[in-house]
């Protein structure tokens, strides 16, 4: 019967469902149960009720499948939009700490200052910072937050600071910085570079 009933689904797939069938059972001379539909003398007749055949879902075209990806795709595309202009990742923050912005150098202090980039979270060991000073590099990259200049000449400065990859590719620019110096003029007496300020006998270098 199983047999029998296999053979029904197969033939009624392309249907929604099977109708009801007749088929008649019988044993044969070996004691063997046989089912037929075909009426057989002696025969037990049994009616079949119908089967229902729920078909198989179509397979996922290639497109649809693709669909998804898509739209990650364009998800992430613009994520990657919204991060331009920020801190090359994975740095949350790239700036000069210190100076300020607008800071005046003194006189006494000869065009010296020490310069602060903050970073967060800290330096990689492959990643690099280097120094810009009225657009021109000033210190060459290293792999340290703390940079010193030297005799800065009297007047207004940009300070600027770049972040190097291990590539050696410039990954981000922190915001300009403009810097002040005062520095006391070469003609005052008091300054040793005045010629006019030195003892006798005494020529500049």
């Amino acid at each position: 019967m199983r047999c029998l009933l296999v053979m029904l689904l197969g033939i009624g797939l392309p249907l929604a469902s099977i109708e009801a069938a007749t088929v008649y059972r019988t044993t044969d001379a070996q004691g063997n149960v046989v089912f037929t539909d075909k009426p057989i003398e002696g025969g037990q007749r049994i009616e079949l009720q119908s089967l229902t055949v729920i078909p198989s879902a179509e397979p996922a075209s290639s497109s649809d499948a693709a669909e998804p990806r898509k739209k990650a795709s364009s998800t992430s595309s613009s994520s990657s939009s919204r991060r331009v202009g920020g801190p090359f990742m994975p740095y949350s923050t790239f700036r000069i700490a210190s100076p300020e912005d607008g800071y005046t150098l003194q006189t006494g202090y000869a065009g010296d200052i020490a310069v602060d980039i903050g970073v967060e979270p800290a330096l990689r060991k492959d990643h690099r910072i280097r120094l810009l000073v009225d657009g021109e590099v000033s210190q060459s990259a290293m792999h340290t937050q703390a940079f010193l200049l030297n005799g800065l000449n009297r007047g207004e400065h940009t300070l600027r600071a770049e972040l190097l990859d291990a590539q050696g590719r410039v990954r981000h620019r922190s915001e300009p910085v403009t810097l002040y110096v005062h520095r006391a003029s070469v003609n005052l007496p008091s300054n040793p570079n005045n010629p006019a300020g030195r003892p006798p006998g005494k020529t500049g270098n």
